[in-house]
């Protein structure tokens, strides 16, 4: 089904690669002068090896120059005032200026040539650096001149804009505390290790689903993603009386807060805003708003974490479609090919329960994984033990940094690595016990409890149970007493499991099962 719906999204795609482009406010309506996107600016970061775009509005029909070091080239604006050229690769290096010319001149100062990475997703994303571990320290020794650093801002938008309102920055103790936590320390890491500039743009928003950061063409193009539509469709049918009725209950909220507030108390619950017009979780309306200003720029590849929004009834299974679409969407947008896309596993959270359970968050664990598999150029980073049980946004955002920078090096850079917690392969049944096999088991199977934990086992009724689990080589073995035939197996299958299994190189394994049965098609 992964396959199909990437199949899908890609041939739809196909159709409308123009959209972006053509979709872009013209430029000649807000005059004639040549003008640079925000993010052609000064402090700007060039990816390196890779020809990079460099775009803007002029008179239509005027010639554009650009100049950096040697390299000189010269692009004609288009009917729109649109123009766009590309600089020949370059190694690493830099500073440069980037120097524009058409009706008058422009100087880009202190350009540096190296890696770009987008990271983009909810809240998780978005946490800054002065909210996490040690951010005092952190934020101390953020002295790295050749890191660049650029933050889009937050704007829903109901068709594909062509700029932002934003500036690049270099990395500084003052520049980096609001920034992406999650970016810096991938971004961070990648800087220290390949000794090369690296750029970062982080465009994210807190509590967002996956659907807000897809386009319009890819989300009316594929079947499965028509529900997302459809329940837009009714909210906005909604919005009229829910607006009303939010507007009378923040009326009743408010000298309620403010005596809370004056008395020393905790506020009570907000009322929360109703889906509508402008709202966040309009369907394309970040990815107009946020992505498609950007997609331009030339990079090396992305960084996503997201999908406790999508983690709902019914929604966790449409995320194995989504997902896959997005990427898909984003990749044409860019028009760089299957760019490496790296993702964060949703981490542990809520309380842990002692049976097994059902679980959206697992089931979109399951979405992230399958991704993995099926769409190529990605990389998964495993957080299930570094979370929180009582916050679903965790402050170590330093170990989720360096594992996405562990898959960036097998993903982007090639490297022959361990980059992963052991990610499950296939199952074989040996009578009353099932024999797991694993990928990614790098230096061998470790177990980090005693015994094993969190493995269920089931049989043709589809119940499971709690079942005994050992390492065997690189395999585990499952089974269970109460269980004599067993057909299936899961492991680490709730929001917040105990983790117990990992790779002699630290790494924790993936949550997993073997069935695809849901309470529709359970066995019975």
């Amino acid at each position: 089904m992964q396959t199909s719906a990437v199949t899908r999204a890609l041939a739809a795609l196909a159709l409308f690669t123009s959209v972006t482009v053509t979709a872009q406010q013209p430029a000649a309506t807000r005059g004639s002068r040549l003008r640079l996107p925000a993010i052609v600016s000064d402090h700007m970061l060039l990816q390196r090896d890779i020809a990079p775009s460099v775009w803007g509005w002029a008179e239509p029909g005027s010639t554009v120059s650009i100049s950096l070091g040697p390299q000189q080239k010269s692009t004609v604006a288009w009917a729109d005032g649109r123009w766009q050229a590309w600089l020949d690769p370059m190694p690493a290096g830099g500073p440069f200026e980037l120097v524009i010319r058409g009706d008058r001149d422009v100087t880009i100062h202190d350009v540096l040539v190296g890696d770009v990475w987008v990271g983009s997703g909810q809240s998780n994303m978005e946490w800054p650096v002065n909210k996490t571990v040690n951010a005092d320290a952190e934020m101390a020794g953020a002295n790295f001149p050749q890191m660049r650093i650029f933050t889009v801002p937050k704007k829903v938008a109901d068709t594909p804009l062509d700029d932002v309102d934003a500036h690049w920055e270099l990395v500084t103790p003052e520049s980096v505390g609001p920034f992406s936590a999650v970016a810096y320390y991938f971004g961070r890491e990648l800087h220290t290790r390949l000794k090369v500039p690296v750029g970062l743009i982080h465009s994210s928003w807190g509590g967002t689903p996956a659907e807000a950061w897809t386009s319009q063409r890819t989300l009316g193009s594929s079947i499965a993603l028509q529900p997302i539509l459809l329940n837009w469709q009714k909210a906005l049918l909604d919005w009229p009386q829910a607006s009303a009725e939010y507007s009378r209950k923040l009326a009743e909220w408010e000298p309620k807060a403010a005596e809370a507030t004056a008395q020393g108390l905790p506020e009570p619950p907000r009322p929360q805003q109703p889906q509508g017009p402008g709202h966040s979780w309009t369907p394309a309306g970040l990815y107009n708003g946020m992505i498609a200003p950007i997609v331009r720029y030339t990079i090396r590849g992305a960084t996503w974490y997201q999908g406790e929004s999508n983690a709902q009834a019914y929604r966790s299974y449409e995320y194995r479609d989504l997902f896959a679409a997005m990427i898909a969407d984003w990749r044409v947008a860019w028009n760089q090919g299957s760019f490496p896309f790296l993702f964060v596993q949703l981490a542990n959270w809520l309380p842990h329960y002692a049976d097994p359970v059902e679980s959206h968050w697992a089931e979109l664990r399951e979405a992230q994984w399958l991704t993995l598999r099926t769409v190529p150029m990605t990389g998964m980073a495993v957080t299930i033990d570094i979370g929180d049980t009582e916050d679903i946004h965790p402050r170590n955002k330093q170990d989720v940094g360096r594992r996405l920078a562990l898959e960036a090096r097998r993903v982007a850079y090639g490297e022959s690595l361990v980059s992963s917690g052991p990610l499950y392969r296939g199952m074989r049944i040996e009578g009353n016990r099932i024999r797991i096999a694993f990928d990614s088991v790098g230096g061998g199977l470790v177990a980090k409890t005693d015994p094993l934990a969190e493995f269920a086992v089931a049989g043709r009724d589809g119940a499971f149970v709690r079942a005994e689990a050992r390492i065997d080589g690189p395999t585990v073995v499952v089974s269970s007493a109460a269980v004599p035939n067993p057909i299936a197996v899961r492991y680490a299958w709730q929001d917040n499991p105990q983790v117990s299994l990992y790779n002699r190189e630290g790494l924790p394994a993936s949550p997993f099962r073997t069935d695809d049965w849901s309470e529709l098609n359970r066995p019975r």
